[in-house]
């Protein structure tokens, strides 16, 4: 599939929040990394506040118990970003390895059904400030595949990552207007 193209899909399935760009930045079989940029109606804080509170945000369909109210993440070095599960179960999605409020959050691990391969990603978010918005830029890199294709999944990764962090910017541009918490 050409590069165009994987773009495209992963655009596709971006849901914006403010301006947004989202793209497949490599793939090979081994391997990807994508990333995206969006700009956010509201204050770094407000963001990094609705960052960390993943239940409030992340959508319902990408958790492994289909409700995002299981999800928690501690936000400091060796914090871990998880989900209950019934009966006491419990799934570790990334481990935090560095946390500085308001500006860069930088996790391991493998989301979704990558956790079924020996891989390790990287998913680093980064906040700036630009006047009364917030520009996130968010990167998401895996190598160690081997039964998936990178150049297969990319493109379906980066639109359903995409999604969460365009998810995230409604809920943050939400509560800097004042309007009801998403529960």
């Amino acid at each position: 599939m050409r590069r165009t193209a994987l773009l495209a899909l992963g655009l596709g399935a971006l849901l914006t929040a403010g301006s947004a760009a989202a793209e497949v930045q490599a793939a090979d079989d081994s391997g990807f990394d994508v990333a995206g940029t969006q700009t956010i109606d509201s204050t770094a804080a407000t963001v990094w506040a609705a960052l960390v509170r993943p239940s409030t945000w992340w959508e319902n369909a990408h958790t492994w118990s289909g409700k995002a109210a299981n999800l928690s993440l501690d936000p400091r070095a060796g914090g871990c970003f998880c989900e209950r599960l019934p009966r006491r179960g419990g799934v570790e999605h990334m481990r935090v390895i560095r946390a500085e409020p308001g500006k860069v959050l930088v996790m391991v691990g493998a989301l979704g059904p990558l956790q079924s391969q020996p891989v390790q990603g990287v998913l680093t978010v980064q906040l700036e400030t630009r006047g009364a918005a917030t520009v996130l830029s968010w990167r998401y890199a895996v190598s160690g595949l081997r039964e998936m294709k990178g150049g297969a999944i990319a493109a379906p990764v980066n639109g359903v990552i995409s999604a969460q962090f365009a998810s995230l910017g409604r809920t943050a541009m939400s509560r800097s207007a004042g309007a009801p918490r998403r529960r």
